[in-house]
């Protein structure tokens, strides 16, 4: 895709919010590269969607004269009033995270052609007030070529169609009601409701070969309400193993449980200790269990006693039975 919309809206935003005065069309242009490099027809039709965009996420470009005591060309800006949040109080978490998100987005290219564009607007005699950019300075990453496509149509409700590659599989087209974009262990994904398959499925934006295009109009679809990116992440992709168990299992018993060991060491009296890592107490137990007197746990604590729990209730139900 040619034209990155992402960093043009940016700039445009950037342009409008440190002007001290009205900007003329010509100077806007001139001012942002995918503007200045394309026709004046098509740059026209940029220009219109983008203040269009920008209303649609609360942020006014405010149209007015340069000169009051002339009808000439009319300008554009944004107020800093209008477009600043007004004081917050936050916890120290709040502002943890806060501050946190801001140091997020380092996208290379946008932090060159904002750059640009501000020189530019200089060197056209523009007055400009850095000190604002505080207040929009964006930091995210992202490499992946089809980010600004699948973006773009993730914010305007576009289903898409695009080549995918699973590994150790032939290219496959999909189709896509993408939902939301979410970055997980360094890794872009873009989930949605999967046309082929019909179901929700998620797919990492480097494994998508070519263009992707748009079928369908804007807004053609809604979101399911409640829909959380994180969590359609969390429930595909469970969490490694981090805390730590210690086993006893008979000798040639509990082999699912052995595949995971970091250790095993031979105790005698056909046993063994087993070391391993887990990531559910739950899913442990219940494969504990599963093996009866065969595997005893030493620790931790909790999982010991989630197995007795289930061992109990075992027991209690074929009790009942009879």
């Amino acid at each position: 895709m040619a034209e990155r919309k992402t960093e043009r809206l940016m700039n445009l935003i950037f342009a409008l919010l440190v002007s001290r005065q009205y900007l003329t069309k010509e100077q806007i242009r001139e001012s942002i590269a995918d503007y200045r490099d394309s026709t004046p027809q098509a740059f026209d039709r940029k220009f219109e969607r983008d203040k269009e965009e920008l209303r649609e996420l609360g942020i006014n470009v405010e149209t007015g004269s340069i000169d009051k005591y002339f009808n000439d060309e009319p300008g554009y800006r944004i107020r800093r009033d209008e477009a600043e949040l007004p004081d917050l109080e936050l916890t120290r978490e709040e502002a943890a995270v806060i501050g946190l998100a801001t140091q997020v987005w380092e996208h290379a290219g946008l932090a060159s052609e904002s750059t640009t564009a501000l020189v530019k607007l200089k060197a056209i005699g523009v007055d400009v007030d850095t000190s604002v950019l505080r207040m929009a300075e964006p930091k995210l990453s992202t490499d992946e070529p089809s980010f600004d496509a699948v973006w773009d149509a993730v914010t305007r409700r576009v289903p898409v169609s695009f080549v995918y590659a699973r590994p150790g599989q032939e290219p496959m087209q999909r189709h896509l009601q993408p939902w939301g974009i979410v970055s997980w262990h360094d890794r872009w994904y873009v989930g949605g409701f999967d046309l082929d398959r019909g179901t929700s499925r998620i797919f990492r934006l480097s494994r998508i070969i070519g263009d992707v295009t748009p079928e369908g109009a804007a807004g053609s679809y809604e979101v399911p309400e409640g829909t959380d990116m994180k969590d359609i992440a969390r429930a595909l992709f469970p969490p490694p193993p981090r805390e730590a168990a210690v086993l006893h299992i008979r000798t040639g018993r509990g082999q699912s449980l052995r595949r995971l060991a970091e250790r095993v060491t031979p105790l005698g009296d056909d046993l063994d200790e087993v070391e391993l890592r887990y990531a559910s107490r739950w899913e442990l137990a219940s494969e504990v269990a599963s093996y009866g007197p065969d595997v005893v746990v030493i620790s931790p604590p909790d999982v010991r006693e989630t197995v007795v729990q289930r061992l109990r209730a075992a027991v209690n139900g074929q009790l009942d039975a009879s």
